[in-house]
């Protein structure tokens, strides 16, 4: 149930928090208790401790509770707006972007773009990288120059969870 559960929850958070009669603040936030009673609204019913489990064994850390723990929110990935306030931080030389075959020839013509999320999202290794692109199909590995883009004057921020979050990845910045 646990899976199903996530699932359903990174829909709610990132994408359609309407779908079950919540909204959102700026920051991404909803109190856990409107949550709970909006996902058992809707025939999800979780309890908090199971809430909570979901939390904190979810492998990509997709969501983070506030320090007080009444409030949730999806750690990135909306399609929602919202301002999440990641710090700007100065990225790693190389970071790692899964992506499977058929998007090869339009990310090399165009870059890294944010398709309906508000960032392009990579990843700080490469296996991590592959496990995202796995998701899709046979996973290829893109290498991306953040180091080289950070020195040009492309802004990096970094997720509660490791992702690392920037607008756009020139083509120039990406080796296969």
């Amino acid at each position: 149930m646990s899976r199903k559960i996530s699932k359903k929850l990174s829909y709610v958070l990132r994408h359609r928090p309407d779908s079950i009669g919540i909204t959102l603040n700026e920051a991404g936030w909803v109190a856990v208790d409107a949550l709970l009673a909006a996902l058992a609204g809707s025939g999800a019913a979780l309890t908090r401790a199971e809430l909570e489990q979901i939390v904190a064994t979810c492998d990509k850390k997709r969501f983070a509770l506030s320090p007080d723990g009444s409030m949730i929110r999806a750690a990135q990935g909306h399609s929602i707006p919202v301002t999440l306030g990641h710090p700007t931080a100065v990225p790693p030389e190389l970071l790692f972007h899964g992506t499977i075959e058929r998007f090869l020839p339009d990310i090399l013509r165009d870059g890294l773009k944010p398709g309906g999320r508000h960032d392009v999202h990579l990843s700080p290794d490469e296996a991590t990288a592959r496990r995202v692109g796995a998701r899709r199909g046979q996973p290829v590995i893109l290498v991306i120059q953040a180091g080289d883009m950070h020195r040009d004057g492309h802004a990096f921020q970094i997720a509660d969870n490791g992702v690392w979050l920037t607008p756009h990845v020139l083509p120039r910045y990406i080796r296969r």
